[in-house]
This record gives C-alpha cells, sequence and structure tokens, in this order.
C-alpha cells in the first residue's frame, strides 16, 4: 500500500467530520461546540449501533427533549407574534407548526435527510422519519448551546425562510374537523374504520383508516400515525362529497333507512292486566247427606289401630287410651330420638293410669 493511500485512509475520518460541520454550519448558522450531540441526533435506531456497554445509539432520546423544548419556543413566537389573540388560536397555530408533516417538510428543505445517509442511515424519504430528526437536532441544540440557541435558530433559519407562520396560522388543515362538523350539522353517523397496522422497513409503524358514514364507505388513508391518516381519509371524503352526488344521495338514503327503523311503533301494544295466578281455586262443595236418625258411635281411630293386637300388652294399650281420651292433643316437645324399650312404654302406661284414679 503506497504512503499516500495510508495518509489518506487516517484524513478520512477527519474529512468527513469537516464536511460535518460544515452541512450544520449551513443549517444551523453556527458551529457545533460539541459535535457528539449533532452525530446522535443524525442516528436513527434501524442502525442499531450500541455503545461499549450494549445500550442501543440513537436518536430517541433527543427527539423526546427536542418536541418538548419546540413546544416551549414555538409558543413563545406564536404568543408574542399574535398580540390579543385567544388561546384557542395560539394552540392551534402552534400545533401546525410543529406538527409532524411540517417538521418532515423544513427537515427535507433544509437537507437533514442527506446528513441521515451520510450517518449511515437507512433509504428513507417520508416525513416520519425526518420529521423525528429535526426534533432531535433541537434537542442536539438545547444540550450544546442551551434554550436562547434553540429560539434563535427557529425564530431566525425556520421562519421567514421555509414557513411562513401567517400562511400557516391561518390555513385549515383540519379536515377531520371538518368532517366531523359537517357529519353533526346533518346527523349522520361518522366513524373510522382501522383496516391496517404494520411497519415499514425502518420499523416504522403505518396505519390506514377509511371512513365510514352511515355505515356506507367513504376514502381511505395512510399515515405514519393514526391522526395522519385520519386526516387524509377525511381530506378525500370531503372532496367526494362535493364532487359525487351520489356518494351523497347514498349516505342520506342510509341515514333514512336507520331513522325509519328507528322511530316504527310496535304494531302490538302491550297488555297492562297482570295475571292474578296467586289465588288458590277452591272446589266446589257437595251439599251434606242427610244423617239417618240413629247414627252408629264414632269409633276411636287409634283405638281401631290398637285392636287389632291380640297379646296382653296391646289389650293395655287399649285400655289405657280409653281412659285417656284427651291424649288425642299431645305434646311433642319432649320427644327424643331414643327408642323406648316394651318394659319402659308398659310401665309409663301404667304410672299414667294410676295417676288419673
Amino acid at each position: 500500500m503506497k504512503l499516500n493511500d495510508i495518509i489518506d485512509r487516517i484524513k478520512l475520518p477527519f474529512r468527513k467530520e469537516k464536511e460535518l460541520f460544515s452541512a450544520l454550519y449551513t443549517i444551523l448558522g453556527f458551529y457545533p461546540h460539541n459535535i457528539e450531540y449533532y452525530k446522535m441526533a443524525l442516528m436513527h435506531k434501524s442502525i442499531r449501533k450500541r455503545n461499549d456497554k450494549g445500550k442501543p445509539l440513537n436518536n430517541e432520546r433527543l427527539e423526546f427533549l427536542g418536541d418538548a423544548i419546540l413546544d416551549a419556543a414555538v409558543g413563545y413566537i406564536v404568543y408574542r407574534h399574535y398580540e390579543g389573540k385567544r388561546e384557542g388560536f395560539l394552540t392551534n397555530t402552534r400545533s401546525k407548526l410543529v406538527s409532524r408533516d411540517t417538521l418532515g417538510k423544513i427537515a427535507n428543505e433544509m437537507g437533514l435527510g442527506n446528513l441521515l445517509l451520510s450517518a449511515g442511515h437507512s433509504t428513507s424519504h417520508n416525513s416520519y422519519v425526518e420529521g423525528n430528526a429535526f426534533e432531535a437536532l433541537v434537542g442536539a441544540i438545547y444540550l450544546d448551546r442551551g434554550y436562547e440557541a434553540c429560539l434563535e435558530f427557529f425564530e431566525k433559519r425556520v421562519l421567514g425562510r421555509y414557513v411562513d407562520i401567517d400562511k400557516v396560522a391561518f390555513k385549515e388543515v383540519n379536515f377531520k374537523s371538518k368532517l366531523l362538523e359537517w357529519s353533526q350539522k346533518n346527523r349522520v353517523r361518522m366513524d373510522f374504520r382501522m383496516l391496517k397496522q404494520k411497519k415499514d422497513e425502518n420499523g416504522s409503524p403505518i396505519f390506514s383508516f377509511q371512513v365510514m358514514l352511515e355505515g356506507i364507505e367513504g376514502e381511505r388513508g395512510t399515515g405514519y400515525s393514526k391522526k395522519e391518516a385520519q386526516q387524509l381519509a377525511s381530506k378525500d371524503t370531503l372532496q367526494r362529497l362535493k364532487r359525487e352526488p351520489q356518494f351523497v344521495d347514498a349516505i342520506f338514503q342510509a341515514k333514512t333507512d336507520r331513522t325509519k327503523m328507528e322511530e316504527e311503533p310496535a304494531m302490538a301494544v302491550p297488555d297492562t292486566e297482570q295475571e292474578q295466578n296467586f289465588i288458590i281455586e277452591q272446589e266446589p262443595k257437595e251439599s251434606p247427606a242427610e244423617e239417618p236418625a240413629n247414627p252408629a258411635p264414632k269409633r276411636n281411630r287409634k283405638s281401631k289401630q290398637t285392636s287389632v293386637s291380640s297379646n296382653g300388652e296391646d289389650a293395655l294399650n287399649d285400655e289405657f287410651l280409653a281412659k285417656r281420651s284427651d291424649l288425642v292433643d299431645y305434646d311433642l316437645s319432649d320427644v327424643t330420638h331414643k327408642e323406648k324399650s316394651r318394659e319402659e312404654i308398659i310401665a309409663e302406661a301404667e304410672a299414667a293410669a294410676f295417676a288419673d284414679d
């Protein structure tokens, strides 16, 4: 290997870092103090790089930090730019300026996508990845230079050069809100049906939604967030409502069928009388037969039962029962489960008989 080749190979890392310094100066308007923050901001998670301890190195943490700093900085810029405007207008304007779509377009215009490629990032041309990189870049500026540098960067390097704040503020981009307003005004049921959820080659989630109006299929939308997909589906559905009268007719016909079914009266009115099923019906009583002049004397049931016995013990019991006719109504409180012997029964009967003498 020639000496010049060895020297070029040694100089290569320094040359790449010099190129990164130059590219960042074009974007930021200043040279970084600590280039490592900015290198981290340009590392997408798809490169799967790890440090010596095995922890992943990517821009997700800086993205989180930059998102919070952007909200504060842009909120202050909007507050100062529109004096006297109400809170709702200011919030709406800030959300438009820091939306994923807006930040992705800014990053693309700045050439941030080229730096992502030079840092080893796999090819990607969606606003989701580039918007995240822009937020990570703001996080790097905050760690490197502080909050004032972030505020100055967005105010002087972004607004006026890449974004017209007034056009953004007064441009209606919430198509979902517009479609919802139309459906509520016309009392049309509107829903979003998720069609698909997957991930692209970089691991970023992709969502697909379809608008449903009174069960009629509207347009579909696909994006890197649920909000983005629903916005796109709402936008195309609004355009279809304007250009296709048949689509509108089908929606209102479906609405008519639904309301007609809901308002259709019942054919039979339920009876309010309740069946009196708690009364026990009595059988008709038969007229009593004429009793004979000299009726036969009634026999005691117990005496009849005991008379069938022929031994001496049963005869003694019959005699006892004849004397104690009042035993028909008796108390069972002293009855136990213990069976008594025949001798005990005779002894108790004799004692009861002698007690009455």
